[in-house]
């Protein structure tokens, strides 16, 4: 029996091991999905604080239920460890670990090319890597296939041979947190492989657990539909997010000029403004595209165009802002501001990149003096750019008076828009959310 064989078996039998590495809002859902389709899972992290509460079936992820991860773990199916030793039990590994921009945004690919480097000194014949974090295209063969492939050397003194010793694959992640609609399992799954072999390895393990995989002809091919999807949206939330500055000059109002569009029933396609852009995708993706991009000689000018307005709209709400409190005949310097929402998007605890981190530093450079409120987000934590000593501030008719302005950034659904409004002097609302609650008048501006 092949290597191929072997694996497919395991796979249809579900005796394959699910190895995951990154138990974060990408790894920890899909792992708990193997393991609910009856997979043995191991889950490796490098953060020893998130495995005694895995095991102890409790959730450090708000939109990820404690009931799934107990379930996963009291049916014997799903481990969590930070021993790397144990990757050769696992048959099929798949890498969940981010992918961010550093100080000069540009790609940082140390977290792919560590656990690369971790997965090259333990793999074994007849395994499946599978990459989804989101990167450049080229990432799987130019940078794990040669690591991967080198691993042979350690064992029989000749190179892996792949898609027959080891196989390989890409399949981006396509997670959005709390999402009413769709889950991990029920959207759909773009996979790549470096050859045949591996785009039928991979395809049989993920058609176990989403509702339908796509194929594609390469790795590059799955790894580039990653980024079209996501300059698509920053691209168009950059359009609407330009059109707002103009339309705020003109009276119009964004919102109702884009509801009104929507109704058209063809050619148009809703994307809505906002404080800047947040999230692991939008604001970071776009830009990997862009730097691989320079090695072909090739000007992406629309996503850096994009890229710049959506950067800019921090400091157009900071002058909104400015300009509100200005008609109130006071400075924004030694005023007090309330930012309500630290995640990036409602009903979440995701900061990544939040735009709300980005508000509080211009903010405080103006001399504001600064306070937020999230339900979700008790105290601040570090950040890979930020590190606020800052807990939320809890919304009371008392709190809500004493401060000059209240700058919503993250329209989460448990805010009391009517309480909200009633004891503020000075609103800013960057989400059109009092609005659809009915709270329009000179107390609310739109930024």
């Amino acid at each position: 029996m092949t290597t191929k064989e072997n694996l497919l078996e395991k796979i249809k039998t579900k005796s394959a091991v699910v190895g995951i590495v990154g138990l974060g809002y990408v790894g920890l859902p899909l792992g708990l999905e193997f393991a609910l389709q009856g997979f043995n899972v191991i889950g490796y992290d490098v953060d020893e604080s998130k495995i005694p509460i895995l095991k102890e079936g409790k959730s450090y992820i708000k939109h990820i239920s404690e009931e799934r991860i107990k379930a996963a773990v009291d049916s014997g199916k799903f481990d969590a460890t930070t021993d790397f030793t144990r990757l050769p039990e696992a048959d099929a590994i798949i890498i969940c670990v981010p992918t961010p921009l550093d100080n000069h945004r540009e790609p940082d690919m140390s977290y792919v090319e560590g656990t690369a480097k971790v997965i090259q000194k333990y793999l074994r014949k007849g395994q499946l890597v599978t990459l989804e974090s989101t990167t450049y295209p080229g990432t799987t063969e130019e940078m794990l296939l040669p690591m991967f492939q080198d691993a042979g050397n350690k064992i029989q003194d000749s190179k892996f041979i792949v898609g027959e010793d080891f196989y390989l694959a890409y399949s981006p992640e396509r997670e959005d947190p709390n999402n009413p609609k769709y889950n991990t399992a029920t959207i759909p799954k773009v996979v790549g492989g470096v050859t045949e072999n591996c785009l039928e390895v991979a395809q049989a393990l993920y058609n176990n657990v989403i509702v339908q995989t796509v194929p594609v002809s390469s790795t590059r091919a799955a790894e580039a539909t990653k980024i079209v999807e996501n300059v698509f949206r920053s691209v168009n939330i950059a359009l609407v997010n330009e059109l707002k500055m103009v339309f705020q000059k003109m009276n119009i109002d964004i919102w109702e000029v884009i509801n009104a569009a929507k109704t058209k029933p063809f050619g148009f396609t809703a994307f809505y403004p906002g404080p800047g852009l947040g999230g692991h995708c939008i604001p970071i993706d776009p830009f990997y595209l862009t730097w691989k991009a320079r090695e072909f000689e090739v000007n992406t000018k629309f996503i850096e165009l994009a890229g710049e307005i959506n950067t800019f709209q921090p400091y157009y709400v900071v002058q909104r802002a400015m300009e509100a409190l200005n008609d109130e005949g006071k400075a924004l310097k030694g005023a007090r501001v309330l930012v309500l929402g630290a995640a990036y998007k409602k009903n979440v605890d995701d900061m990544r990149e939040s735009p709300s981190l980005k508000l509080f530093e211009i903010l405080r450079d103006k001399g504001a003096v600064v306070d937020y409120n999230d339900p979700y987000i008790p105290k601040l934590p570090p950040t890979r750019k930020y590190n606020y000593d800052m807990t939320s501030i809890e919304l009371t008719e008392e709190s809500l008076s004493s401060y000059d302005l209240i700058l919503l950034s993250t329209n989460h659904d448990d805010y009391d828009y009517q309480f909200i409004y009633e004891h503020s002097k000075l609103i800013i609302d960057t989400r059109n959310a009092f609005q659809k609650s009915g709270l329009d008048n000179g107390k609310v501006h739109k930024a």
